[in-house]
């Protein structure tokens, strides 16, 4: 039974999204008015992951994208995303950002209107460790927590900021300590629970994906194709949603409007060049114009969207 507090799912489609516009720049802003990202990500086996979120990011619209990775996969990144400030820091021994990073990230952090942690780290507790660092620090950014990242706040008190956090059923099942078959017999239930929780916005990932609200309200979405299952999705998923954060969209919206262009990012991939094989770089390519799509008729009109 539904609760007082848990409002029944609205479908996102592009009618829904249509009547809930993003936030556009003037026409005279520049990259500062369309807001600072940083990208929190990657490690020396899986360098590619911060590549996937930033460029994810800067595809939704972010003006200004700072990369944070490991030392021994910031060149490789500075090369391959030019358009970034690469931030190398030091590691541990399980290939982690060390902690005497954590004090080069502040002023990055200070400065981001929405931060992306987790995608491609390794060395879970200093992942956590620095989780924990930035929630305790009072930040007015929109932090987006996904892959490991997001089990700084398994055994710990609710966070403290605007957190989004994106986990599949499996994820979710070792967040909340519970059997994964639970998690897929009620998405829906565990979402919310897991929103109150954690008090974060919860996208419950999957073919059929959960947004969640600490405040009961709730989004569901169907769509997509199964090619989407492939190594990167989520590192491009969470980018979508930090970058549209960083623009100046509430986290439900940015998480609502991610998921929508994400899957559907998948649909023309899939239409072109097959429902198996494209890769997850190629998604971010997809994004401008399905979000130019989505934006109301009057913003068309003038260039923006």
């Amino acid at each position: 039974m539904t609760s007082p507090a848990q409002a029944t799912p609205v479908g996102l489609t592009d009618e829904v999204l249509q009547a809930w516009p993003l936030p556009q720049p003037g026409e005279t802003g520049g990259k500062e008015s369309r807001g600072r990202i940083l990208i929190i990500a990657g490690s020396a086996e899986v360098p590619g992951a911060a590549r996937l979120a930033g460029e994810a990011a800067l595809r939704a619209g972010a003006g200004k994208l700072a990369i944070a990775t490991v030392a021994s996969a910031a060149m490789q990144l500075a090369i391959a995303v030019p358009e970034a400030r690469v931030i190398a820091l030091p590691e541990t021994a399980r290939g982690g950002i060390a902690p005497p990073g954590f004090e080069a990230l502040q002023e990055a952090a200070a400065k981001a209107q929405a931060i992306v942690i987790g995608p491609g780290m390794q060395d879970e507790e200093a992942t956590c460790g620095l989780v924990r660092m930035l929630l305790r620090g009072g930040m007015d950014a929109h932090l987006v927590l996904d892959a490991c990242a997001m089990n700084a706040l398994r055994d710990d008190a609710a966070a403290r900021a605007s957190v989004c956090i994106t986990p599949h059923a499996g994820e979710m099942a070792h967040l909340t300590k519970r059997d994964k078959a639970d998690i897929q017999a009620d998405p829906d239930g565990v979402a919310h629970e897991a929103a109150r929780r954690f008090h974060a916005l919860v996208v419950l990932k999957g073919a059929v994906t959960h947004i969640a609200a600490t405040d009961g309200r709730s989004w569901r979405h169907e769509g997509g194709n199964a090619g989407l299952g492939v190594s990167g999705s989520g590192d491009v998923l969470a980018g979508l949603i930090g970058g549209l954060a960083a623009r100046g969209a509430s986290l439900e919206q940015a998480a609502a409007f991610a998921v929508r262009v994400h899957a559907r990012a998948g649909e023309r991939l899939a239409a072109r060049l097959g429902s198996l094989g494209y890769l997850a770089r190629e998604l971010s390519v997809e994004v401008p114009a399905l979000l130019d799509a989505l934006a109301p008729r009057a913003q068309r009109r003038i260039g923006f969207g």
